[in-house]
């Protein structure tokens, strides 16, 4: 015979004891508890900064360009910009969303402490090359439509990227061009004076300066990523090539 269930025990009141890592923080577990749902709140913040700096650098433009160039330019810098930081994200490494800085630019920001050269100047690159295949679309699209949006956006694009090339200052190619070694850099010199020369495009030429800036610069790695110097190359003749075959037209 079965003894009948003691339904006093489930009348008892809830344990309150404190968790074992609340016994082991002693008076700091408050504060722990606070940090731990701060954090998603840290989250929100920054998520609402990428919001509402990509709703101010949109408006700039559709106010100066109209809302078709505007919306679609705004677009071409995120896609850039996600490319960093898909790049940061993919090889495991903390990183912020995009920041946009209307009539400046835009920057992601991430952990680069401990990180090879070379990781480096792939996730600089990252940023260009997804910039890149945003204008390629955008070339396409004024293929099949014959709106001069999309050559605007195709054009403008493809200037900014290589613009962005440039081996100076904050710009993509400064990062990117730290582990090449000094053979290196004279080849990507030669080569941006070489495209230059085919598509008569003056942006070229601030890459061949900044590249002869960097035989300056120390220091320099005895062996180059010619992983890096292939990549850079590769884009170079990409966007060099956009801008020959895309025509400046009038965004409006």
């Amino acid at each position: 015979m079965e003894a009948p269930p003691d339904f006093g025990q489930n009348l008892q009141p809830p344990s309150r004891e404190p968790k074992p890592w609340a016994k082991r923080l002693g008076p700091l577990a408050p504060l722990a508890l606070l940090l731990a749902k701060g954090k998603t709140l840290l989250f929100a913040v920054f998520k609402l900064k990428f919001l509402f700096s990509f709703a101010a650098f949109l408006g700039l433009y559709w106010a100066l360009y109209g809302a078709w160039f505007g919306i679609g330019f705004a677009v071409m810098i995120l896609i850039h910009e996600m490319g960093h930081f898909v790049e940061v994200k993919r090889r495991g490494l903390p990183a912020e969303m995009p920041v946009f800085l209307p009539g400046l630019g835009a920057y992601v920001k991430w952990q680069a402490l401990g990180v090879s050269g070379e990781a480096r100047a792939l996730v600089s690159l990252a940023g260009p090359a997804a910039g890149t295949a945003a204008a390629l679309v955008a070339l396409a699209l004024y293929m099949q439509t014959g709106n001069a949006v999309w050559a605007a956006l195709a054009h403008t694009g493809a200037w900014l990227n290589l613009l962005n090339l440039i081996p100076v200052w904050v710009l993509d190619g400064s990062g990117a061009v730290q582990p090449l070694d000094r053979l290196g850099r004279i080849s990507l010199l030669v080569f941006s004076a070489l495209l230059f020369w085919w598509t008569g495009q003056p942006v070229l030429l601030l890459v061949a300066a900044g590249m002869g800036w960097q035989l300056y610069r120390k220091p320099i790695p005895s062996e180059g990523s010619v992983t890096v110097q292939l990549y850079f190359a590769a884009l170079m003749t990409c966007l060099a090539w956009l801008l020959h075959a895309t025509p400046l037209a009038n965004p409006r």
